[in-house]
């Protein structure tokens, strides 16, 4: 059956098309800069091992016009892979927010994208376009069943300690006031693919994704038992624009002392923070560019970001009660050696043990960064959301 992945951000679709029950893709493409007149899409058709690439400038107004484009690419006479969208069978949807009401993968139902358009005041920046991504699906792919898989099911394990905030019970009890917990679909695929590498079902594990957005989680026995992320994609580590952890206290005195209206406040810590508030990049390949040429703010925003990565691995090694792999993934944690380099220095009395030379090899496949003799693995696990999502859509459907 053809299971075709969709994940829907404000601006962009990323997408996948896979021939299930084959684990590599038919086709991929990403679209991205919806709603301005030189949006752009590339398009990749994979055959025998082959990529073959396409790109276009385009105006593209709305999510709508967007997915109408991605269907004409699927099906274009040249270079198509599909005869015609009838042949999709299932569509997967990456949803960010599901609450306390969704703890697995989910067949959508009215009922559904009524809860899910519930959350939207719980992320406002996501759920509404994963939600418009779903519309749109259900009128481009009538006859195919529609399956919503939430980034934060995986984090449903969390026990009440790790969750719940030191707040009136009524705050959690009536608005579900709680950390939630975010990217559990990357950290609860990495931690399979390290737990499989181990040979070891019951492994405790640290999962660490470097994105734009970043995040940690401590994984026991396949489990979160706790996350970095919380209520929203804000707290925790140092991001690509967003603050991370916090003292409150600084909202309180921008808006009291420094006339800072609430929706300041959330531009400034969600979009203006973080590498882009210390360095003016969002990028890390730019704000390495700028280190490499003696800027000490780019300096200075690498030791903060590793710092903040470090004591979360020494809390989450407290929590698991002992360590066998730190895994990182995404496109900074797969790619960036500094910054590995960094987050591992110092912590040989946890058993990490970091390998120079394997630290800088570049391989897209999961590897070893330690040292051979290490008590601890130091892995590179390349994560695939689309992937997973998809494995998530045949387990439900084949139940």
């Amino acid at each position: 059956m053809y299971i075709f992945v969709i994940n829907s951000g404000s601006s962009s679709i990323k997408y996948q098309l896979f021939r299930w029950p084959v684990e590599q893709p038919v086709c991929s493409g990403l679209l991205e800069r919806i709603g301005l007149a030189d949006a752009t899409i590339t398009h990749k058709v994979f055959t025998a091992e082959q990529e073959q690439v396409s790109q276009r400038s385009l105006p593209i107004p709305d999510h709508a016009a967007g997915l109408r484009e991605v269907v004409r690419l699927l099906t274009d006479p040249e270079q198509g892979v599909l005869r015609d969208p009838q042949e999709v069978h299932v569509v997967g949807h990456r949803v960010v927010h599901g609450g306390e009401a969704f703890a697995a993968t989910t067949l959508i139902t009215p009922a559904v994208k009524a809860e899910i358009k519930r959350l939207f005041s719980l992320a406002p920046l996501h759920n509404p376009a994963n939600y418009l991504g779903i519309e749109v699906a259900e009128s481009l792919f009538p006859q195919a069943r529609q399956v919503a898989v939430f980034d934060t099911a995986f984090h449903q394990t969390l026990p009440p300690k790790a969750f719940r905030y030191a707040l009136p019970t009524s705050l959690y009890s009536e608005f579900g006031i709680r950390a939630y917990g975010f990217h559990g679909t990357s950290h609860q695929y990495v931690a399979a693919q390290a737990a499989t590498y181990l040979g070891n079902p019951t492994a405790k594990i640290i999962t660490i994704h470097l994105g734009n957005g970043c995040s940690m989680a401590a994984v026991l026995g396949g489990k979160s038992v706790d996350t970095s992320m919380g209520f929203g994609p804000l707290s925790g580590l140092v991001m690509g624009t967003r603050s991370g952890d916090l003292d409150p206290s600084v909202i309180f005195h921008l808006i009291q002392e420094r006339g800072y209206e609430p929706v300041q406040v959330q531009t400034l810590l969600n979009k203006n923070s973080g590498m882009l508030g210390l360095t003016g990049f969002s990028d890390m390949r730019d704000i390495t560019k700028a280190l490499l040429a003696g800027d000490p703010a780019a300096e200075l925003a690498y030791d903060l970001y590793a710092y903040r990565i470090q004591k979360y691995i020494g809390a989450y090694a407290a929590v698991l009660n002992g360590l066998d792999a730190v895994v990182f993934t995404a496109g900074v944690g797969e790619n960036d050696a500094r910054i590995r380099a960094l987050v591992c220095r110092n912590l040989e009395f946890l058993g990490l043990h970091l390998g120079e030379t394997r630290n800088e090899e570049c391989t897209k496949e999961l590897r070893e960064i330690n040292q051979a003799e290490a008590r601890v693995k130091i892995l590179v696990v390349p994560t695939n959301e689309e992937l997973a999502i998809a494995r998530q859509c045949a387990e439900l459907l084949t139940a």
